[in-house]
């Protein structure tokens, strides 16, 4: 199915980003991966932040504007554009999560009115609009 801007936003939780570009997508639920397959794909700008940091720590092997300039020549994946001032103030209302990079995606999708694949079984929890 090809990606318009018909199709759904869907935003990507930073392992989900990581696991399409190691290619390991067995790792993914039949309904993320279809989510995957038919939405219009984005992330938050936490994620390829988030993707550096584990890069720097020794957690993976490329930094983040490498994977996602990757997975956007592989599967169209882009980086959405909104405001950081309407994200961090939604990110102020969610107290459920200490952990700034998961505040920050939610909070993203939260102003982009998107839907988010996601293990994470605490951003399961208390945001509704994940896919898993």
């Amino acid at each position: 199915m090809a990606r318009t801007a018909k199709s759904g936003v869907v935003h990507l939780d930073t392992h989900i980003v990581c696991w399409l570009y190691e290619g390991r997508t067995e790792l993914l639920t039949p309904a993320a991966m279809s989510a995957i397959e038919a939405g219009l794909l984005q992330v938050s700008p936490m994620v390829q932040l988030e993707l550096t940091y584990l890069h720097e720590i020794g957690r993976i092997n490329r930094g983040g504007t490498s994977v996602l300039d990757a997975l956007e020549k592989d599967i169209g994946l882009g980086v959405a554009d909104i405001s950081f001032a309407h994200v961090t103030k939604a990110a102020e209302t969610l107290t459920w999560t200490r952990d700034p990079f998961d505040r920050m995606i939610v909070a993203h999708c939260t102003v982009a009115d998107a839907e988010l694949v996601s293990k994470d079984q605490l951003i399961r929890k208390y945001f509704s609009k994940v896919i898993w």
